[in-house]
């Protein structure tokens, strides 16, 4: 079964429990890769940072951010 969520605030279809990085991946490839090497990270809708290995459900809104905290980049 599929669900919809919502990345960069375009519905994207994804199997049910999928993660946060596979719905990325599904909306574009790309993303989906910077996501992985760190160089993006993704929020949801509060603007709370989510993890790549999240799960989802139906109606998630995610975005998508380019650039990444380092733990020391607040140094």
């Amino acid at each position: 079964m599929s669900i919809t969520v919502f990345v960069n605030e375009r519905p994207v279809a994804v199997p049910g429990g999928s993660t946060v990085a596979a719905a990325v991946t599904a909306f574009d490839a790309g993303l989906g890769r910077k996501l992985a090497d760190g160089t993006a990270r993704v929020t949801d809708a509060r603007g709370i940072e989510l993890e790549p290995a999240a799960s989802l459900r139906a109606g998630s809104i995610i975005r998508v951010l380019p650039g990444a905290r380092h733990p020391d980049a607040d140094a």
